[in-house]
């Protein structure tokens, strides 16, 4: 019953149908919460619901694009929304806390949505509940902020969530790294499987004739990394059994990059959720690069890429390339879901690329370990309950 659900405002930078991982996880978790009891702040407004989020109220902390700092001027633009645009979204929250009247806010700790969310939540009256999908003390984010924004944006997400009624994290590192440092435990809750995809994982369909397609889903974050599986690959696969292709499904593009092909490299854009999932379904196996080197810790030992899971779901065997340290290598080394390695030079990766693409039933081959993960680590029906009872508990008081 509708009424068995509290009134829920989730707070976060991005709007709801937003591209990206960590909106994908959000409205996973948002499948079978009512329309009429979901609301949202944001700092972006909401463009084609290409990704078929509907929410009662939206409401909207804008931050001009030509202003959002990235790299360029970042210290200037960083600047002016320090002092002129974070006091102008602070009080829009409050605002829209009252306006609104959410029973309990979702936050997702997420660049400039933490310092105003940051000023108000901690202490106040409104019960909420914090989910940590990356840190933002990360290379990335401090190119793009400089490094004093990032500390100062890590050290509020930290506040955030020590502060919170409940609380949860991307994967078990970043738990019990954050309960280390805060002092607060919480649950788990990443991006999952649903009841149909575990259907599918049920069957492993014959491979079908033609090229061997490998997907790439999202963003390419190590790229030097994907650059040398890129080479490795174009080094072997005129030795394959069938041609290859490379296929990639994304809000970017990569064609300007020296070791893109388009003669065997294809971009499909931007998909829904459904449609990805059926287009990755049509692929062989799906690729999951994280950096061979440990000087970004934060991200490799503590951020889990959701195409990982997007593959997982697919009922591909994947090529996990990395530190030894990182989450996906380490997710690897306890799930035999396909081939997982740490090698750098192109030539030795070559030949394990050779050998794995080769297999003629790569899908049957690896069929039980990819379902052992995904019920082990990937059910989306229990972190999604589990995540609607810490919004109960916390609108409970």
């Amino acid at each position: 019953m509708v009424s068995d659900f509290p009134r829920l405002l989730v707070a976060t930078e991005a709007w709801p149908n937003s591209p990206g991982g960590g909106l994908a996880i959000i409205r996973q978790m948002l499948k079978d919460w009512p329309t009429e009891k979901l609301i949202w702040w944001s700092c972006f407004p909401d463009g084609k619901k290409i990704f078929g989020q509907n929410i009662a109220s939206h409401r909207v902390a804008n931050i001009p694009q030509k202003l959002y700092p990235n790299r360029r001027w970042r210290e200037q633009k960083s600047w002016l929304l320090e002092h002129f645009w974070l006091p102008w979204a602070t009080r829009h929250f409050k605002n829209t806390l009252a306006d609104l009247k959410p029973d309990v806010v979702w936050v997702i700790p997420h660049c400039w949505a933490i310092p105003p969310l940051a000023r108000i939540l901690p202490g106040g009256t409104t019960p909420f509940h914090v989910s940590i999908h990356d840190y933002m003390d990360i290379c990335g984010v401090i190119q793009k902020f400089g490094e004093r924004r990032s500390r100062q944006m890590a050290g509020m997400a930290d506040k955030l969530y020590a502060s919170a009624t409940t609380r949860d994290a991307i994967c078990t590192a970043m738990v019990d790294d954050l309960r280390a440092r805060t002092g607060a435990n919480g649950s788990i809750n990443r991006a999952g499987l649903d009841q149909a995809d575990f259907d599918h994982l049920a069957f492993a369909p014959d491979r079908k004739e033609g090229p061997i397609r490998i997907a790439y889903a999202g963003t390419i974050i190590a790229e030097d990394t994907f650059a040398l599986f890129a080479r490795s690959l174009a080094q072997i696969r005129g030795r394959l059994p069938q041609p290859v292709t490379l296929d990639f499904f994304g809000d970017h593009s990569y064609r300007s990059r020296s070791w893109f092909d388009p003669g065997w490299m294809k971009e499909h854009g931007n998909l829904p959720a459904r449609e990805l999932s059926q287009a990755l379904k049509e692929c062989d196996w799906g690729v999951s690069p994280m950096k061979l080197t440990d000087d970004d810790r934060r991200y490799n030992r503590f951020s889990l890429p959701t195409k990982f899971v997007s593959y997982l779901a697919a009922g591909l065997p994947i090529i996990t390339i990395g530190h030894p340290e990182s989450t996906v290598m380490k997710m690897a080394s306890q799930y035999a879901v396909g081939l997982s390695t740490t090698e750098a030079e192109p030539e030795a990766l070559g030949k394990q690329l050779l050998e794995h693409l080769s297999e003629p039933e790569p899908r049957k081959k690896y069929r039980a370990e990819i379902m052992r993960c995904a019920l082990g680590e990937f059910d989306a029906r229990r972190m999604r309950a589990q995540l609607y009872d810490n919004f109960r508990k916390g609108s409970a008081g």
